[in-house]
């Protein structure tokens, strides 16, 4: 059995989903620290201590666990956690010394956990692999304004050039990194990500809107991060084109009221567009709430103008709901178009505005493809992705030899 480091500098497992920087890469790596300590590997996910009120240490399920370590401010914002490294970095070997433990190897989530992970497995002598979940240059193809830092695009190509192994969740990130980074394809595993299929299940509808107070016949819905990658300007757009909003209402879940410029701008445009009683922003939820959301839901959308595997539209396929989703990244792997949704090629509100028309005026449609998005998710959870896992640690690390504790501070 291995003992097992995972870094997740700026996104911690157990923080709120739809908070700034926190979405899908946060239940990745809960998901997959959960499933490896089930089975029977002892698996520590560091983190960035981000609220002063968590305890330095959550226990995450069996044999796994989330260690906040101190980095900087409680609310320093991303932008500036490089600063932090070396302090984070301290933290973790403190604790390390602490519980006198060692590890046979490091996963990093991010490009500023595998800034730090790269020490960390000079220092262990360990194997280092890492997962990078978005990518700087990607981001900036992707949308006109997107803007990244050298210092992110530098670290990047470090570890790239210094980890082990990459691990990608689709073909096509293989041939991103192949294209934009000079990364050769025999450095990359792809592992595609899952959904937990116990959580994320169908729900009767009516018991669903009855239990959330949604009252209207036709139910839209988005979740994610607030931010203008997601393109949710384009999702308001098009639920101002609808042939009719009788009886019709949006629900975006994600963001922090008051905190967030790119929520407020989207307040402000549901007003200007006559939407502000069509629309509800609810901000962060626990993603135990989630399911029932997904099963009140007529239809789910994602239109954004890049994701590197689009979990939350796996979700709400497990709960056996249609989608409408932009024909981007990992998307484009598991939304088969015409059959458990639709895929948009063009990122404008018209495309989307048709393809909720078809599906809200057609209730058969939305359960003939729900019921088909539904069993499409039954193939893709989570424990194919720790055999995965397991199958790619297996290559490089051989147990009992785990890096030391590091001398000093």
């Amino acid at each position: 059995m291995y003992r097992l480091a995972l870094l997740s500098v700026h996104g911690c497992p157990v923080a709120r989903l739809g908070e700034k920087d926190t979405g899908g890469m946060n239940v990745y790596v809960l998901q997959v620290a959960r499933e490896l300590g089930r089975r029977g590997h002892q698996v520590d996910v560091f983190s960035r201590w981000h609220d002063p009120d968590d305890p330095q240490v959550i226990d995450i399920g069996d044999n796994a666990r989330v260690i906040h370590l101190k980095a900087g401010p409680y609310f320093e914002t991303k932008s500036s956690l490089h600063r932090h490294i070396p302090e984070f970095l301290d933290s973790l070997y403190r604790f390390q010394r602490s519980e006198e433990t060692s590890y046979d190897l490091i996963h990093s989530h991010y490009w500023l956990s595998g800034a730090a992970g790269m020490k960390l497995s000079e220092e262990w002598d360990v194997p280092h692999y890492t997962t990078f979940h978005t990518l700087a240059k990607t981001k900036m193809q992707a949308r006109p304004g997107e803007k990244e830092s050298r210092l992110r695009i530098a670290t990047e190509t470090a570890v790239m050039t210094s980890v082990d192994a990459i691990v990608v969740s689709t073909e096509q990130e293989r041939e991103v990194l192949s294209r934009l980074y000079e990364v050769s394809p025999n450095k990359t595993r792809v592992i595609s990500a899952g959904v937990d299929l116990e959580l994320f299940k169908p729900i009767d509808k009516a018991d669903a809107r009855s239990s959330l107070g949604l009252t209207e016949e036709k139910i839209v819905l988005s979740v994610g991060r607030i931010e203008p990658l997601k393109g949710l300007d384009v999702l308001i757009g098009a639920m101002s084109r609808l042939e009719s909003l009788d009886d019709t209402r949006l629900v975006i879940i994600g963001g922090q009221p008051g905190q967030d410029r790119e929520l407020e701008r989207l307040k402000s445009m549901a007003r200007t567009l006559g939407l502000s009683d069509k629309v509800t922003f609810t901000g962060t939820m626990d993603q135990t709430d989630l399911p029932a959301y997904y099963s009140a839901a007529d239809v789910f959308v994602m239109p954004s103008h890049y994701e590197s595997f689009g979990l939350a539209a796996l979700e709400a396929m497990a709960c056996g709901t249609p989608v409408v989703v932009s024909r981007v990244g990992g998307l484009k792997t598991f939304v088969k178009d015409g059959q458990v949704g639709y895929l948009i090629p063009w990122h404008c509100p018209e495309p989307y505005a048709q393809r909720l028309d078809v599906l809200l005026a057609n209730p058969a449609l939305r359960d003939s493809m729900g019921r088909a998005a539904r069993a499409d998710a039954e193939t893709m959870g989570w424990s194919h992705v720790a055999s995965d896992m397991l199958d790619l640690y297996s290559d490089a690390v051989v147990p009992g030899t785990a890096g030391k504790p590091v001398a000093g501070a």
